[in-house]
């Protein structure tokens, strides 16, 4: 009797060791898996976002309509959010037209190649000067020399890949999401100051279908979301797409006065919102 029980023992621990050996083993394999799979899709959030900027960099004309939200925080820490809705059309290298209507913007700017031109509707003002040179060019001298922000416009970038990787610490491929019934591929990022989210469309045409920044530098973590939709790749036939013509009984600013027409979506005198 002593020597069978002792036998069911030594059984029991065989299997018990046999069984634990298999647990621990699984356990490690699933611990594995998972660190190759989020290697793989923090590999793989760059390879996405490369596909989406080249498609957008190698199409000539580029057209869409978006809606933004932008939030601020007030002194009393209260978090509040203005909404605005806008098209733009881009022919590269040297043409880009963007209307932002909202309740306290309605302006658009239009870019020949030559001269840039911002009009506010609301202030029948609007501010032009001579700057020859690509689009790319444009938006880099324009936010430099007036201060005018134009959000969302690092995605129409030449070289957009670069310029929004420029101070990325990580990325990540969370996985796929639905913008407005639209399977995308939902990306993270991660910078010093900011950090952002974008869905891709997924199939042969990447298109940005949602943006989202978030700003860590102010209390509250205000946010810039960014929805884009009706993407089209045609070519602009109307010939005066890209031409400014000034509203009757619109006044005109020299964009080195220091006066500038405001492109966000923001009353006046409104703390400043989420930036990228």
């Amino acid at each position: 009797m002593g020597f069978h029980t002792r036998r069911m023992d030594m059984r029991s621990a065989t299997f018990l060791r046999t069984k634990t050996r298999a647990t621990l083993g699984a356990a490690t394999a699933a611990v594995i898996l998972l660190a190759a799979t989020s290697a793989v899709r923090a590999d793989d959030s760059a390879n996405i976002l490369k596909s989406m900027t080249d498609y957008l960099g190698t199409q000539k004309s580029l057209s869409a309509s978006f809606d933004s939200d932008i939030e601020i925080i007030t002194p009393e820490l209260q978090k509040i959010q203005f909404a605005s809705s806008g098209q733009m059309k881009l022919s590269r290298p040297d043409k880009l037209r963007v209307r932002r209507t909202g309740g306290y913007a309605d302006v658009e700017l239009v870019y020949d190649g030559k001269t840039i031109s911002v009009y506010g509707n609301n202030a029948k003002s609007y501010v032009q000067a001579d700057l020859p040179g690509t689009v790319d060019q444009m938006i880099d001298a324009i936010q430099a020399r007036s201060g005018v922000g134009l959000p969302g416009t690092d995605l129409l970038f030449s070289d957009a890949f670069d310029v929004m990787m420029a101070s990325v610490l990580d990325g990540e491929h969370i996985g796929l999401g639905v913008v407005d019934g639209v399977e995308c591929e939902h990306l993270a990022f991660r910078g010093p100051d900011t950090d952002w989210q974008i869905w891709i469309e997924t199939g042969t045409k990447p298109v940005p279908r949602k943006y989202v920044i978030t700003s860590k530098t102010l209390a509250g973590a205000p946010q810039y979301t960014l929805r884009l939709r009706d993407w089209k790749t045609d070519a602009f036939t109307d010939a005066d797409t890209f031409v400014f013509k000034p509203p009757a009984g619109a006044t005109k600013v020299d964009l080195d006065s220091g006066v500038t027409v405001e492109f966000d979506e923001l009353p006046p005198g409104t703390p400043s919102g989420a930036k990228k």
